[in-house]
């Protein structure tokens, strides 16, 4: 797969359409994601088993480290993967036991009324999570006031997370964040533009000790490299779909686990959820070792056009909701039949009917 991945990447029409980014590179992570769920369902083994059985060499074969040997180098990948390849059993029981720690985002939308957002917020704390976030950045007395009504039912011992979606300028950031502090947020997501390195880093400086989250819009690995070198997050969210697959992403979780900064992956998004989870077990169980400040996204919705969608659940009594380890082969992208009969554009007949209703629907 290691050779798949280098054959795509190497032509140079591909490299002058716009290595790295684009629609070029999400077409890679497309094709790549593929491919690695029919070889993981052809070796009749989840994803993350069919990594996690591979030694060190084989692994750092896999992983794309072109452009980043002046913060890891191939030798120091091979270290870090050897350092925890004895103990690979034991972290996988302890997910069987409880899974992989998850958070919600549910309770925090945008535009839900206070009575709205404080029943979420009750039912996701009567569900067992520990970790609830919510959406800021339209209007600050409002942020104060939803906040506070978040902090009041969660209490002190839970985590409050708060997401800008990249609404603020640098400056405009760090006076918003400061206003909010007095609930204690773990983080702040995307505070600014998502390409803005020094801006996330001059945030980091001025919020702390409350963390900066980003990289669900990090279109490469290189782009991370200069995150981590420039001290400009404290949580690396990346996402399994913009990325170009597993390897890109086994490369970017070397690169966490050489600067220590905790993985915590973005998702949400169709099929999302099901593909993240592989990736955050994959990096506990093979890479970090370590679930120190590491905790995966979750949303509920749209799993069901899903073969083998995810399951969080509370397996262990006051440890939290969890993602259940994935057992089926391949990359739980499986969706149904009819699920990609009724919505693939424009000839579904999810279209057609749209169609049938108002006008007719185009590709433009």
């Amino acid at each position: 797969m290691g050779g798949l991945y280098r054959f795509l990447t190497s032509d140079s029409q591909f490299r002058w359409l716009g290595p790295e980014k684009g629609v070029v590179h999400l077409s890679l992570s497309a094709v790549m994601n593929a491919a690695w769920d029919l070889v993981a369902r052809f070796e009749a083994k989840p994803l993350w088993r069919l990594l996690a059985d591979k030694t060190p060499e084989e692994l750092v074969d896999i992983a794309d480290l072109r452009y980043l040997s002046d913060a890891l180098t191939r030798e120091e990948a091979i270290a870090i993967l050897r350092a925890k390849e004895s103990t690979r059993a034991e972290r996988v029981a302890r997910l069987q036991r409880s899974g992989y720690p998850v958070y919600t985002t549910s309770a925090g939308w945008l535009g839900y009324s206070d009575e709205k957002l404080r029943r979420l917020c009750q039912e996701a704390v009567d569900g067992g999570y520990g970790h609830i976030k919510l959406k800021v950045g339209a209007n600050l007395e409002e942020d104060v006031r939803r906040v506070k009504i978040a902090r009041e039912v969660l209490g002190p011992d839970r985590h409050l997370m708060i997401d800008a979606n990249q609404v603020w300028d640098v400056d405009e950031a760090i006076e918003w964040v400061q206003a909010l502090a007095e609930f204690k947020p773990l983080w702040i997501e995307e505070p600014t533009s998502p390409d803005d390195i020094l801006g996330h880093a001059k945030i980091r400086r001025a919020v702390a000790p409350i963390g900066v989250a980003t990289g669900e819009h990090c279109h490469n690995r290189v782009m991370f490299k200069q995150f981590l070198q420039a001290e400009a997050l404290d949580f690396l969210q990346l996402d399994t779909g913009r990325l170009a697959s597993i390897n890109e992403i086994l490369a970017v979780l070397l690169l966490a686990a050489k600067f220590r900064i905790p993985v915590c992956p973005h998702a949400g998004g169709v099929g999302l959820c099901e593909m993240v989870q592989h990736i955050s077990v994959l990096d506990y169980v093979v890479v970090a070792g370590d679930l120190t400040d590491r905790v995966t996204e979750f949303v509920d919705h749209l799993h069901e056009h899903f073969t083998n969608p995810c399951v969080v659940s509370e397996q262990v009594p006051g440890a939290g909701v969890g993602y259940v380890l994935p057992t089926q082969p391949g990359y739980s992208t499986e969706m149904y039949t009819a699920s990609i009969a009724q919505f693939r554009f424009p000839d579904g007949t999810y279209w057609a009917a749209a169609n049938g209703a108002s006008g007719e629907v185009t590709a433009d």
